[in-house]
């Protein structure tokens, strides 16, 4: 079935760089503030990319193949808020997480790159988004790479302030 015209190339080459994008990011956060979080409802730049590693292959990668292969079967159920306290996010070492999702990012790629005609129509309902395509999947997935590089870039301008002791951050902008 011929799918309709999305840009899945672009979309899977953006997935492809995200894992740079990502060390570059946590780079910039000192050892000691990479669980460090403004309050109790926010995620640490650790949570965070606990958070993206554990999507890749419960989520977006599962999901998407799914969709393609048989759009009426059920997913598994996936909790991404409960997965912070169940699988102790906080307590993970940063540098070890960023390995792990490079590595099942490259897999995620590496899957995406060897699939033959897919077909980005096929459809299946969920029941808070309704009709979801393998193409809405695949374009989801890169925009919530975004999501979250925001998230950690946000989470660095609040270190910013933090650490301005009695100078304001006022100059650089507004966020």
């Amino acid at each position: 079935m011929t799918s309709p015209s999305i840009h899945a190339g672009l979309l899977i080459d953006r997935l492809e760089r995200t894992p740079d994008a990502l060390r570059a990011l946590a780079a910039m956060v000192h050892h000691a503030d990479a669980k460090w979080k403004p309050d109790e409802q926010s995620w640490s730049v650790l949570e965070i990319v606990c958070h993206l590693a554990d999507e890749e292959t419960d989520d977006f990668r599962a999901r998407l193949k799914s969709t393609l292969e048989d759009p009426a079967r059920a997913w598994t159920p996936i909790d991404p808020a409960g997965w912070a306290t169940q699988r102790g996010y906080a307590e993970h070492d940063l540098s070890e997480r960023l390995d792990r999702f490079e590595h099942e990012r490259a897999a995620s790629v590496a899957w995406l790159r060897s699939l033959a005609d897919p077909d980005w129509s096929a459809e299946r309902r969920h029941p808070e988004f309704g009709s979801m395509r393998a193409g809405d999947l695949l374009a989801a997935w890169a925009a919530h790479d975004a999501l979250h590089l925001r998230q950690i870039s946000k989470r660095l301008h609040q270190l910013a302030e933090r650490d301005a002791g009695p100078f304001t951050t006022g100059y650089a902008g507004a966020w």
